[in-house]
């Protein structure tokens, strides 16, 4: 098999020529920069070498995307697993894991029987968006003895359970680091809405394409059911992410979108389904419409349009919360090309109404 490099750039291309295939490496980029990717084109490389790869998540709905990126582009044999950390370690440890406190596991525990059991032979590891596995996990990808690639951004956490760069190369012990740069996602006014609540200290370069700029709804109660019908007749062919703070929410749209517009046929995904609720836990993420999706599952999706309609549930948090910027900071970087925010009530949340209106947010 022929490895096809999908949309690359010559710097995405670079990267990946220069990986050795042996060693562990962390490469970090901001959003936009196409580590997701790189991480399906790297597992495949690794997989054309005669081993199996296994490439991994946090995200259930981000480990659906890169599965369906995997088998668009091969290996035919199958020899890149796609997986979730929790359902990998889980099988890896046998048995039913102890748990931590921190929704994890007993690291301990996996530490024994990692030096009991001694490296696995060929482990090779791809982690996407690694910045959301804890520190302890790189720690166990030494002791298995995986030749580990890392793709991450620190500045893209939405957990309290995460680790910084320089803790993931620690733990991995020998790391080379490469950084990516350059946003191919966003247009240049979503980009630089979103450069507003970068937490970093350096902001990435803004992507030239033009689109139109945010847009800001006030909406009446129960209202954002309106805008989401509009923005679905508008644009039939397109995918609309509606990225919101509550379960509650999400299926309180659900009802208005099926009531009022059943031909939409929403999509709506929540971890909290079990896995037996299919029509909750998995989603056809290449077909165009509604998909009705929490915070804390939209890291590495990408969307068409993005609609953030509860702006309001922020309203009492401190608009200087470094975790509520980097929450928006996430949501916002989600949009190809358009991006609307919406809130009800007669006030404008802090949030929002400290980027002021102009060319970063039309009202």
């Amino acid at each position: 098999m022929t490895l096809t490099y999908l949309d690359l750039v010559p710097e995405q291309r670079s990267c990946l020529d220069g990986l050795p295939f042996d060693g562990n490496h962390l490469i970090s980029g901001p959003p936009g920069s196409g580590k997701s990717l790189l991480a399906v084109q790297r597992a495949i490389m690794l997989a054309l070498t005669g081993t199996s790869v296994v490439l991994l998540t946090r995200s259930n709905l981000l480990r659906q995307s890169l599965t369906a990126t995997v088998h668009a582009l091969g290996p035919a044999d199958r020899s890149v697993r796609v997986a979730t950390a929790h359902a990998w370690l889980t099988e890896w440890y046998g048995g039913q894991p102890p748990r931590g406190t921190d929704g994890w596991f007993d690291w301990p525990a996996f530490y024994d029987r990692a030096v009991g059991t001694g490296p696995v032979p060929g482990l090779t590891l791809v982690v996407d968006e690694g910045q959301d596995l804890p520190p302890e996990f790189y720690r166990l990808c030494r002791l298995l003895g995986a030749r580990t690639t890392v793709f991450a951004d620190e500045c893209q956490r939405l957990t309290d359970a995460n680790s910084t760069l320089s803790e993931i190369a620690e733990r991995l012990g020998r790391c080379t680091r490469l950084a990516l740069d350059g946003n191919h996602r966003n247009t240049r006014q979503i980009a630089s809405f979103a450069a507003h609540f970068n937490t970093g200290t350096g902001l990435p370069a803004l992507p030239q394409h033009e689109g139109p700029p945010p847009r800001l709804h006030r909406l009446p109660h129960d209202g954002a059911a309106d805008l989401l019908i509009l923005l679905a007749q508008r644009h039939p062919q397109q995918s609309i992410g509606v990225i919101v703070n509550s379960t509650h929410t999400q299926f309180s749209l659900l009802g208005s979108l099926e009531r009022r517009a059943p031909r939409l046929k929403p999509q709506l995904y929540t971890s909290r389904a079990r896995a037996a609720q299919g029509r909750y836990r998995t989603l056809d993420l290449g077909r165009p419409g509604i998909v009705l999706v929490h915070r804390a599952s939209a890291k590495g999706l990408g969307f068409d349009t993005v609609v953030i309609p509860d702006t309001h549930t922020d309203a009492a948090v401190d608009p200087t919360s470094a975790a509520l910027r980097m929450t928006y900071y996430v949501l916002a970087t989600r949009a190809r090309r358009e991006l609307h925010l919406a809130y009800e009530g007669e006030t404008e949340p802090p949030l929002c109404a400290q980027v002021g209106p102009g060319d970063l947010l039309r009202g």
